[in-house]
């Protein structure tokens, strides 16, 4: 499919914007035109441009669901957004979110989203200075990002965590197992376990261990299997049950001392409330790209703070998310550890950091990140790549599993 997608203001404002007023009543700057790209290896970029020649960026995606996406996000920007003032960020959040009787959900919060990303750009931009100085200024000058692990085999893994402990990452994350049935074998537990106990032994003790569960455990053994993981000093479970079993998890984290994380596959700060209330988590991971944006992600941090919750982001995406979910780490006390799928031990090799002017934009240094002092998101992006990129047909799904039965696993 025709990668990218173009639209020339001027064009009617829908009957659903006007109140008593016009929106291009009295403003300094307008949104004016946006384009949307779809990229290798699954992104979906949004341009959102302004007649003061300012652009912001976005990167508003459902892995697997892109169309689906950037159908959303066209409707809302035509509806909503030419023609209206990109310094309302607050405004238009309320707006897009609000002025739909069917809200949240993983394809509208994520357009959302990516909206959200854009006009915080601009904004940064508008005012030369970091999206995270808008939003109170930085509470630290570098933050902790870990690695992804990948592999079943054992001493395959165990390798793989060696290699990336000497590249100066200092804190990791891998998936417990692939299928996972419902009621699963001794053997094919202990085979995970093995998994863990290869890593960690691989990375040692003062490095940070993280164990994703990815919500392909049943709720029959997930709590047996936290309580077996506890001897590795885990830094937390990840999604240990799926998010429909929300009302459960208080109930698996009262049987370990193994801090307990969920989050990714949550779209508000109203969907995470049941999990503070209830005490049932000990890390959130909201996602960037599907929690709303950097407006929402930073309510949910504030919310998740006054209940003693730390917040580890979740970020397997492109480089514009990761500039926009760092915004969000820099200004709140509670983000103590990031995720990144991006190569930054080795950015002149990075494919993935190719698309920006500067791959060397995210300073890497002894498993931290620094600070970014950019205007907006702090990136910069090659357009020219972007849309040489765009010309690829872009049709990402994640693989779908099935059980030896021929029942679909959770993937």
């Amino acid at each position: 499919m025709y990668g990218y997608l173009c639209h020339t203001f001027p064009r009617p404002i829908s009957a659903a914007s006007h109140y008593k007023y016009s929106l291009t009543d009295n403003i300094a700057m307008q949104i004016t035109d946006f384009e949307l790209f779809a990229v290798p290896p699954r992104w979906l970029l949004l341009k959102l441009e302004t007649d003061e020649g300012i652009v912001g960026w976005g990167e508003p995606i459902v892995q697997g669901r892109l169309e689906t996406v950037r159908a959303a996000v066209t409707e809302l920007i035509e509806a909503y957004l030419l023609g209206a003032d990109p310094l309302r960020t607050e405004y238009h959040w309320r707006k897009l979110y609000q002025s739909g009787y069917f809200r949240g959900g993983p394809i509208l919060m994520s357009a959302l989203a990516g909206i959200d990303h854009a006009l915080w750009d601009i904004k940064g931009r508008h005012y030369g200075a970091p999206v995270h100085e808008l939003l109170g200024g930085h509470v630290r000058d570098k933050l902790l990002v870990y690695q992804w692990l990948g592999g079943d085999d054992p001493e395959d893994v165990a390798v793989a965590a060696r290699e990336d402990r000497e590249r100066g990452y200092r804190a990791f994350k891998f998936n417990f197992a692939r299928e996972f049935r419902p009621i699963e074998t001794p053997n094919a537990v202990d085979h995970a376990v093995e998994r863990v106990a290869a890593i960690r032994d691989a990375v040692g003790d003062d490095a940070l261990v993280g164990v994703d569960f990815h919500g392909r455990v049943s709720k029959p053994m997930a709590a047996d299997l936290v309580e077996r993981l506890e001897q590795f000093d885990l830094t937390f479970i990840d999604q240990p049950l799926l998010p429909e079993h929300d009302d459960s998890f208080a109930s698996i984290a009262e049987r370990t001392t193994v801090p307990i994380a969920t989050g990714e596959r949550f779209y508000s700060r109203y969907d995470f409330k049941r999990l503070l209330v209830d005490d049932g988590v000990s890390i959130l991971q909201p996602d960037v790209t599907h929690v709303g944006g950097i407006s929402e992600m930073r309510k949910v941090a504030s919310m998740a703070e006054a209940f003693d919750v730390a917040v580890v982001p979740h970020c397997p995406l492109g480089p514009v998310a990761f500039a926009a979910s760092l915004q969000v780490g820099f200004c709140a006390q509670n983000v103590v550890l990031h995720e990144q799928d991006l190569d930054l031990h080795d950015p002149a090799t990075s494919q993935r950091l190719k698309v920006l002017e500067d791959p060397e934009t995210f300073q890497f240094e002894d498993g931290y990140v620094k600070r970014p002092t950019g205007p907006g998101l702090g990136i910069e992006i090659d357009e020219a790549l972007i849309r040489e990129l765009a010309q690829t047909e872009v049709n990402w799904y994640n693989p779908v599993w099935h059980h030896e039965d021929g029942s679909v696993a959770e993937w």
